[in-house]
């Protein structure tokens, strides 16, 4: 078996990225940036005014002296003509400062009566102006490559100034489902020896959820046959094909020999984890192939700890997918054996609690977990209140 940390830097090593395509801004939303992404200008491009009030020249404003107001700027228009000593300009938040002006006074600290303004005595210390480049400058690098285009990295996009973006390819995934026992959700009642398959849903919202299109779906029984055929359809419509079940050493676990007449070249064959051991990662017609345990508990935390960053990288992500924080316990683990144990657990205000089945074939626990707790091999048992190494699930 390999360490699960050698396993992880085997497949950041041999992965690289799909191709680039460039997209619309608006069609942008969780891909990863395959170039840095550089501002067109000035942000602001001119003094700009924080908030509603009037522009003045400072140095000629006195509190109680009347100042003639000799109009009004608004956002995106350049106010006419400058400002002399004795006059303001009503101006709203966003509007370009008038030439001559240098300084914004709060409408609350202002009253206008027939065409003048006069000013508080206490209004303040702010100038409440924004000066052009305090946000960004022109030519800034605003958004590193492999970063991943957020909600506000959008912002920070459309802001630059740029409609369209250079992005990674999305891989597509195709995911087969194996196992006798099998049988779509909804009609296992029926079959008294039948379970329902829950896992493959879980991995390919997973897939989704990181970026990947998932354009094929197989669930067959333990015919080795069968399996070789679909997975020979399988790599044809894939970047990467995702096997549930088959992984271990049973007369009919096929995961692996299905794709022996497709050339494959096994990556790593088996990890030393708890769950997931049998987790399997390699190489068929030039797709990437990834085989999980068909215990659901153990697939999902296999396929968070090794799918997701195989998809990141696929699309260039240049930051681990999987980054662990040292958080507190609010209950107390025993003794770790030989494996290196991934135990999970729920965030409550007082740290991290772990769920009650630590079962690799539990289901219910998974609705409420949401981080992984790392635990080191041989390591001794920890009382509540102890750091440990934790990534979200």
């Amino acid at each position: 078996m390999i360490a699960f940390d050698d396993a992880q830097a085997l497949l950041a090593r041999v992965v690289s990225p799909l191709g680039i395509e460039r997209i619309a801004l608006e069609e942008a939303e969780g891909r990863f940036l395959a170039e840095p992404l550089h501002a067109a200008f000035d942000s602001p491009r001119a003094p700009v005014s924080a908030m509603d009030g009037y522009a003045v020249c400072d140095a000629a404003t006195v509190p109680g002296l009347p100042l003639d107001v000799v109009g009004a700027a608004f956002p995106g228009k350049c106010f006419p003509a400058p400002i002399a000593a004795g006059q303001a300009v009503r101006i709203y938040t966003g509007a370009p400062l008038p030439a001559g002006a240098d300084r914004v006074i709060a409408q609350e600290h202002a009253t206008r009566s027939a065409g003048q303004v006069t000013f508080d005595a206490d209004y303040g210390p702010g100038w409440h102006v924004r000066t052009p480049g305090s946000d960004f400058t022109g030519g800034a690098c605003l958004l590193e490559k492999g970063l991943r285009l957020t909600p506000g990295a959008l912002v920070t996009a459309a802001s630059a100034d740029v409609s369209h973006v250079d992005v990674h390819h999305r891989p597509v995934v195709a995911m087969i489902a194996t196992g006798d026992e099998l049988v779509s959700p909804g009609t296992a009642a029926a079959l008294p020896c039948a379970i329902p398959d829950s896992l493959s849903y879980g991995v390919r919202a997973l897939a989704r959820r990181n970026g990947a299109l998932v354009k094929f779906f197989r669930r067959l029984g333990d015919d080795v046959v069968a399996l070789a055929a679909a997975a020979g359809e399988a790599l044809e419509h894939a970047d990467v094909v995702v096997i549930s079940g088959g992984a271990s050493v049973g007369d009919r676990d096929f995961a692996k020999p299905m794709f022996t007449p497709h050339g494959l070249e096994l990556v790593f064959d088996k990890v030393a984890m708890q769950p997931g051991k049998p987790v399997w990662f390699g190489r068929a017609r030039d797709r990437w192939v990834l085989g999980l345990p068909g215990n659901p508990t153990a697939a999902m935390v296999t396929a968070r700890l090794f799918l997701i960053p195989l998809l990141h990288k696929l699309q260039g992500r240049t930051v681990p997918a999987t980054e662990w924080r040292r958080l507190p316990l609010a209950a107390s683990l025993p003794a770790v054996g030989t494996r290196e144990l991934f135990v999970r657990a729920q965030w409550r205000p007082e740290g991290l609690l772990p769920a009650t089945s630590q079962d690799s074939g539990a289901q219910s626990v998974l609705a409420q977990v949401d981080w992984l707790i790392r635990r080191p091999p041989r390591s001794g048992s920890l009382a509540k209140g102890a750091l440990v190494e934790a990534t979200p699930i």
